[in-house]
Protein backbone atom coordinates (compact mmCIF):
# COMPACT_ATOMS: atom_id res chain seq x y z
CA UNK A 1 0.00 0.00 0.00
CA UNK A 2 1.55 3.72 -0.92
CA UNK A 3 1.63 6.17 1.58
CA UNK A 4 -1.30 7.85 2.00
CA UNK A 5 -0.14 11.16 1.06
CA UNK A 6 -2.55 14.11 -0.64
CA UNK A 7 -0.62 13.66 -4.01
CA UNK A 8 -1.16 9.79 -4.02
CA UNK A 9 -5.43 10.52 -3.34
CA UNK A 10 -5.26 12.46 -5.93
CA UNK A 11 -3.97 10.77 -8.38
CA UNK A 12 -6.08 7.49 -7.21
CA UNK A 13 -9.14 9.70 -8.26
CA UNK A 14 -11.63 9.80 -11.40
CA UNK A 15 -13.13 13.24 -11.03
CA UNK A 16 -17.01 12.75 -12.54
CA UNK A 17 -18.28 15.92 -14.65
CA UNK A 18 -21.05 13.94 -15.72
CA UNK A 19 -24.87 16.11 -14.65
CA UNK A 20 -26.89 16.70 -17.62
CA UNK A 21 -27.21 20.81 -17.33
CA UNK A 22 -23.05 20.91 -16.99
CA UNK A 23 -21.41 23.12 -20.22
CA UNK A 24 -18.35 23.70 -21.83
CA UNK A 25 -17.23 25.98 -19.08
CA UNK A 26 -17.91 23.37 -16.71
CA UNK A 27 -15.49 21.09 -18.56
CA UNK A 28 -13.22 23.69 -18.97
CA UNK A 29 -13.11 24.48 -14.97
CA UNK A 30 -12.75 21.01 -13.85
CA UNK A 31 -9.87 19.86 -15.97
CA UNK A 32 -7.85 22.98 -15.49
CA UNK A 33 -8.50 21.99 -11.57
CA UNK A 34 -7.70 17.84 -12.00
CA UNK A 35 -4.78 19.48 -13.85
CA UNK A 36 -3.73 21.66 -10.97
CA UNK A 37 -4.17 19.15 -8.47
CA UNK A 38 -2.98 16.28 -10.15
CA UNK A 39 -6.25 14.34 -9.91
CA UNK A 40 -5.50 11.35 -12.04
CA UNK A 41 -8.57 11.07 -14.73
CA UNK A 42 -11.10 13.49 -15.84
CA UNK A 43 -14.61 11.34 -16.39
CA UNK A 44 -16.56 13.07 -18.94
CA UNK A 45 -19.78 12.17 -21.14
CA UNK A 46 -19.03 11.34 -24.75
CA UNK A 47 -19.98 14.77 -26.24
CA UNK A 48 -17.33 16.75 -23.93
CA UNK A 49 -14.42 13.97 -24.65
CA UNK A 50 -12.58 15.70 -27.43
CA UNK A 51 -12.69 19.16 -25.58
CA UNK A 52 -11.46 17.40 -22.13
CA UNK A 53 -8.74 15.49 -23.91
CA UNK A 54 -7.38 18.92 -25.48
CA UNK A 55 -7.51 20.26 -22.26
CA UNK A 56 -5.33 17.94 -20.12
CA UNK A 57 -3.14 17.11 -23.02
CA UNK A 58 0.42 17.04 -21.78
CA UNK A 59 -0.63 16.98 -18.21
CA UNK A 60 -0.74 13.68 -15.70
CA UNK A 61 -4.56 13.76 -15.90
CA UNK A 62 -5.93 11.12 -18.36
CA UNK A 63 -9.65 11.31 -19.68
CA UNK A 64 -12.31 8.67 -19.13
CA UNK A 65 -15.64 8.57 -21.14
CA UNK A 66 -18.84 7.24 -20.05
CA UNK A 67 -20.52 4.38 -22.24
CA UNK A 68 -24.34 3.70 -22.16
CA UNK A 69 -24.34 6.29 -19.61
CA UNK A 70 -26.52 6.43 -17.04
CA UNK A 71 -28.82 3.20 -17.48
CA UNK A 72 -26.80 0.74 -19.56
CA UNK A 73 -29.55 0.19 -21.71
CA UNK A 74 -28.12 1.08 -24.87
CA UNK A 75 -27.93 -2.03 -27.82
CA UNK A 76 -24.21 -3.41 -27.35
CA UNK A 77 -23.42 -2.04 -31.03
CA UNK A 78 -24.17 1.46 -30.24
CA UNK A 79 -22.09 0.89 -26.74
CA UNK A 80 -19.31 -0.36 -29.28
CA UNK A 81 -19.81 2.91 -31.53
CA UNK A 82 -19.74 5.10 -28.54
CA UNK A 83 -16.51 3.34 -27.02
CA UNK A 84 -14.83 3.56 -30.47
CA UNK A 85 -15.43 7.40 -31.03
CA UNK A 86 -14.74 8.32 -27.63
CA UNK A 87 -11.06 6.60 -28.38
CA UNK A 88 -10.72 8.42 -31.48
CA UNK A 89 -11.86 11.93 -29.45
CA UNK A 90 -8.97 10.41 -26.87
CA UNK A 91 -10.53 8.83 -24.46
CA UNK A 92 -7.54 6.62 -22.17
CA UNK A 93 -10.27 5.00 -20.36
CA UNK A 94 -14.47 4.17 -20.47
CA UNK A 95 -16.32 3.84 -17.78
CA UNK A 96 -19.45 1.72 -19.23
CA UNK A 97 -22.67 0.69 -18.20
CA UNK A 98 -23.43 -2.57 -17.39
CA UNK A 99 -27.18 -3.72 -18.73
CA UNK A 100 -29.01 -3.62 -15.35
CA UNK A 101 -32.08 -5.00 -16.91
CA UNK A 102 -31.10 -8.00 -18.67
CA UNK A 103 -28.90 -8.76 -15.67
CA UNK A 104 -31.83 -8.75 -13.26
CA UNK A 105 -33.78 -10.93 -15.46
CA UNK A 106 -31.13 -13.28 -16.22
CA UNK A 107 -29.70 -13.43 -19.11
CA UNK A 108 -26.11 -13.30 -18.06
CA UNK A 109 -24.60 -14.33 -21.45
CA UNK A 110 -26.08 -11.04 -22.98
CA UNK A 111 -24.83 -8.83 -20.04
CA UNK A 112 -21.39 -10.96 -20.83
CA UNK A 113 -21.70 -9.89 -24.96
CA UNK A 114 -22.06 -6.17 -24.07
CA UNK A 115 -19.16 -6.11 -21.92
CA UNK A 116 -16.93 -7.96 -24.71
CA UNK A 117 -18.86 -5.83 -27.10
CA UNK A 118 -17.25 -2.85 -25.31
CA UNK A 119 -13.62 -4.63 -24.64
CA UNK A 120 -13.15 -6.12 -27.75
CA UNK A 121 -13.22 -2.25 -29.54
CA UNK A 122 -10.59 -0.67 -25.88
CA UNK A 123 -8.32 -3.77 -25.55
CA UNK A 124 -7.04 -3.27 -29.34
CA UNK A 125 -6.04 0.10 -28.33
CA UNK A 126 -4.62 -0.15 -24.61
CA UNK A 127 -7.26 1.28 -23.29
CA UNK A 128 -9.06 0.72 -20.18
CA UNK A 129 -12.82 -0.37 -19.22
CA UNK A 130 -14.38 0.09 -15.75
CA UNK A 131 -18.07 -1.82 -15.58
CA UNK A 132 -20.91 -0.19 -13.78
CA UNK A 133 -23.04 -2.57 -11.90
CA UNK A 134 -25.02 0.09 -10.38
CA UNK A 135 -24.45 -2.09 -6.87
CA UNK A 136 -27.51 -0.35 -5.20
CA UNK A 137 -29.86 -2.07 -7.04
CA UNK A 138 -28.85 -5.64 -6.60
CA UNK A 139 -28.00 -7.80 -3.54
CA UNK A 140 -24.31 -8.66 -2.84
CA UNK A 141 -24.89 -11.77 -3.92
CA UNK A 142 -25.46 -10.68 -7.44
CA UNK A 143 -22.57 -7.64 -7.11
CA UNK A 144 -20.48 -10.97 -6.76
CA UNK A 145 -21.65 -12.25 -9.56
CA UNK A 146 -21.75 -9.12 -11.98
CA UNK A 147 -18.00 -9.13 -11.03
CA UNK A 148 -17.56 -12.55 -12.37
CA UNK A 149 -19.44 -11.85 -15.46
CA UNK A 150 -17.40 -8.47 -16.24
CA UNK A 151 -13.91 -10.69 -15.48
CA UNK A 152 -14.84 -13.02 -18.14
CA UNK A 153 -15.79 -10.55 -20.66
CA UNK A 154 -12.20 -9.38 -19.86
CA UNK A 155 -13.02 -5.90 -18.00
CA UNK A 156 -10.28 -3.83 -16.08
CA UNK A 157 -12.42 -2.31 -13.75
CA UNK A 158 -15.72 -3.06 -11.86
CA UNK A 159 -17.13 0.16 -10.34
CA UNK A 160 -20.12 0.33 -7.54
CA UNK A 161 -22.54 2.90 -9.18
CA UNK A 162 -23.22 5.92 -12.16
CA UNK A 163 -24.03 8.61 -8.80
CA UNK A 164 -27.59 8.94 -10.11
CA UNK A 165 -29.47 6.26 -9.51
CA UNK A 166 -29.80 5.35 -5.53
CA UNK A 167 -26.61 5.31 -2.74
CA UNK A 168 -23.02 5.81 -3.67
CA UNK A 169 -20.31 3.22 -2.54
CA UNK A 170 -20.93 0.80 0.81
CA UNK A 171 -18.13 -0.44 2.43
CA UNK A 172 -20.36 -3.90 2.25
CA UNK A 173 -19.95 -3.80 -1.99
CA UNK A 174 -16.74 -3.08 -1.84
CA UNK A 175 -15.62 -5.59 0.33
CA UNK A 176 -17.93 -8.46 -2.08
CA UNK A 177 -15.91 -6.90 -4.83
CA UNK A 178 -12.44 -7.05 -3.44
CA UNK A 179 -13.04 -10.51 -2.31
CA UNK A 180 -14.51 -11.49 -6.09
CA UNK A 181 -12.18 -10.18 -8.64
CA UNK A 182 -9.41 -11.28 -6.17
CA UNK A 183 -6.55 -9.05 -8.18
CA UNK A 184 -8.37 -10.27 -11.33
CA UNK A 185 -9.50 -7.04 -11.67
CA UNK A 186 -9.80 -4.02 -10.25
CA UNK A 187 -12.52 -2.30 -7.78
CA UNK A 188 -13.34 1.49 -8.34
CA UNK A 189 -16.10 2.63 -5.51
CA UNK A 190 -17.99 5.59 -6.69
CA UNK A 191 -20.85 7.97 -5.61
CA UNK A 192 -20.92 9.03 -1.39
CA UNK A 193 -17.51 9.76 -1.48
CA UNK A 194 -17.28 13.28 -0.47
CA UNK A 195 -14.84 14.09 2.34
CA UNK A 196 -10.69 12.97 2.89
CA UNK A 197 -11.53 10.38 5.48
CA UNK A 198 -13.97 7.97 3.59
CA UNK A 199 -11.94 8.58 0.45
CA UNK A 200 -8.61 7.02 2.34
CA UNK A 201 -10.72 4.32 4.02
CA UNK A 202 -11.41 2.81 0.51
CA UNK A 203 -8.01 3.48 -0.46
CA UNK A 204 -6.78 1.42 2.71
CA UNK A 205 -8.95 -1.23 1.65
CA UNK A 206 -7.39 -1.79 -1.29
CA UNK A 207 -9.34 -0.04 -4.10
CA UNK A 208 -7.74 0.49 -8.02
CA UNK A 209 -9.67 4.15 -7.85
CA UNK A 210 -11.80 6.50 -6.50
CA UNK A 211 -15.05 7.99 -8.03
CA UNK A 212 -15.72 11.68 -7.13
CA UNK A 213 -17.64 14.54 -7.94
CA UNK A 214 -15.94 16.69 -5.55
CA UNK A 215 -11.83 16.38 -6.06
CA UNK A 216 -11.00 19.99 -4.75
CA UNK A 217 -12.89 19.41 -1.83
CA UNK A 218 -12.06 16.76 -0.91
CA UNK A 219 -8.41 17.03 -1.39
CA UNK A 220 -8.55 20.88 0.52
CA UNK A 221 -9.78 18.27 3.27
CA UNK A 222 -13.63 19.99 3.54
CA UNK A 223 -16.61 17.61 3.09
CA UNK A 224 -18.66 18.22 -0.01
CA UNK A 225 -22.03 19.86 0.40
CA UNK A 226 -23.61 17.70 -2.34
CA UNK A 227 -23.83 15.48 -5.53
CA UNK A 228 -21.50 12.40 -6.70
Amino acid sequence: MNTITKEFVAKMMDHAVLKPAMTDEDIRKNAAMCVAKGVGDLCVRPTDAALAAKLVKGSGTTVAVVVGFPHGASRSEVKALEAKLAIEDGANELDMVMNIGKFLSGDFDYVKRDIGAVVAVAKPKGVLVKVIQESCLLTLEQVAHACELSIAAGADFVKTSTGFNGDGATVEQVEVMLATCAGRAKVKPSGGIRDWDRAVMFLKMGVGRLGVGSADKILDGAPAADGY
